[in-house]
């Protein structure tokens, strides 16, 4: 007998599938010779998940240039996510950022283990959420990033585009504390710092940009000793501004640096870890 509008309706509902995919799997279960209503919906509910993980499968290879990014608190502990597709279009469906929002709450709660493809939410796998999204949304879906940070004072920032974010770490919270270690993680999205400290830099690493620094003073026909120096110059203040967080110019009142906008607002306060994440790209992790 034909299937009731009704019932595809009732299915809809339940998974959020097209309508006509949701008729189509009530018919194919009806011709599996299931009957009852309650029974159909239960055999149609697998066979759509099982269309969510061919078209996941078929849609593997697309690059993923796009997503979103989604940060939550549990206690002392924050998770930020990042959730890829192929399309800025999707990057903005409300139901693919809900998803992403899903993930980051999950995560902030539990730990992500060695593979957070398997970690159970609600008794579906995050692999299985992700495969019945790629069937809803017909896109190429990936789990990006997962980072999960714990600590007494914990600054979350998420950027308006929903693209990046930050996640601080202080050595310790309250009296006002939260706040700064907020604008910290406004800081590391806006000047994506690499290291915390200046001696946390690697030696190779200075090496090579005071090399360059002194060919380029020799290109300009400096003398050897002047390019010397001039290298020097600029890697103890142009380079290590650019790429240690205490030694940036503090977004806000560029004349400053960080480290003092710490030093005066948080007293003996430290900064511990820090993590910049953004959709498609590897995080950036400092820790002290």
């Amino acid at each position: 007998m034909p299937i009731s509008a009704a019932l595809v309706k009732r299915l809809r509902e339940e998974t959020d599938a097209p309508m006509m995919e949701c008729k189509k799997a009530l018919e194919q279960a009806e011709s599996e010779g299931i009957s009852g209503d309650d029974e159909l919906v239960a055999r149609a509910k697998e066979i759509l998940r099982e269309a969510g993980k061919m078209a996941a499968g078929k849609r593997a290879d697309r690059e993923t240039a796009n997503g979103v990014v989604a940060v939550a608190r549990s206690g002392n502990a924050a998770a930020a996510v990042s959730l890829l597709c192929e399309t800025d279009f999707v990057a903005r469906n409300e139901d693919f950022q809900a998803l992403a929002q899903k993930l980051a709450d999950h995560f902030a709660a539990n730990p992500p283990g060695d593979d957070p493809l398997t970690s159970q939410i609600d008794g579906k796998s995050v692999k299985d959420l992700i495969e019945e999204a790629v069937g809803k949304i017909r896109e190429n879906i990936q789990l990006g990033s997962v980072i999960r940070v714990e600590g007494e004072g914990i600054g979350v920032y998420l950027h308006h585009d929903k693209a990046k974010a930050g996640i601080v770490v202080l050595n310790a919270g309250g009296n006002g504390k939260q706040e700064l270690a907020n604008k910290l993680g406004t800081q590391v999205v806006a000047f994506s710092p690499e290291y915390i400290s200046k001696d946390q830099v690697d030696q190779d690493r200075l090496n090579k940009e005071l090399a360059i620094e002194k060919q380029r003073a020799i290109d300009d026909g400096k003398p050897e000793e002047i390019a010397e120096k001039i290298a020097q110059g600029k890697v103890g203040k142009d380079f290590l501004q650019q790429v240690v967080l205490l030694e940036q110019p503090w977004y806000a009142e560029l004349s400053r640096k960080v480290g003092e906008v710490v030093k005066e607002q948080g007293g003996d306060v430290t900064i511990v870890e820090f993590v910049r994440i953004e959709a498609g790209k590897q995080p950036i992790k400092a820790r002290v």
